[in-house]
């Protein structure tokens, strides 16, 4: 089952607070998983990486495509923290604040990168649990973690953009 053709109403959606970027990108990523409905976290997961978020917009205009409520769509967006609304420094520290990163000094890692004035954002569990506490900058998974290792990686992540 395919969505509505945006192309035949664009008045209407631009009048909901639609961009014309936000429908291009939510009627090209539907299109590329067959409008199914039950792709819904592959699609908003596209939708973020090519968008940095999952904007209000972009996420009425996947609910219109799948033929689905906009509540599903905000329940799924709302529940995975990696979905956002706006978008965020690609780039940014997320700190593994789960118990096993936590028995291995996570906790005290954050108030030394709290200290030193580098922001960090909590997470719950990276994957990396044998190499705990563990960071992520960007893509980047760093294990035994330290604000040395931290901040060089955040250089070097803002020194490639």
């Amino acid at each position: 089952m395919s969505g509505p053709d945006r192309s035949e109403h664009p008045i209407i959606f631009a009048e909901n607070g639609l961009t014309q970027a936000d429908i291009e990108t939510a009627q090209h990523v539907c299109a590329r998983h067959d409008h199914r409905a039950d792709a819904l976290i592959e699609i908003l997961h596209d939708v973020q990486a090519l968008r940095s978020c999952v904007s209000d917009a972009a996420a009425r205009a996947i609910a219109s495509d799948l033929n689905i409520s906009r509540a599903e769509v905000q329940g799924v967006r709302s529940f995975y923290a990696d979905f956002t609304t706006e978008p965020r420094d690609p780039n940014r520290l997320r700190l593994c604040r789960a118990e096993a990163c936590q028995s291995v000094g996570a906790d005290r890692l954050a108030a030394e990168l709290d200290s030193a004035g580098i922001a960090h954002e909590a997470v719950y569990c990276l994957g990396n649990c044998a190499l705990g506490p563990a960071g992520l900058v960007g893509d980047r998974l760093i294990g035994r973690a330290t604000v040395k290792r931290l901040a060089a990686a955040l250089a070097k992540a803002s020194a490639h953009d």
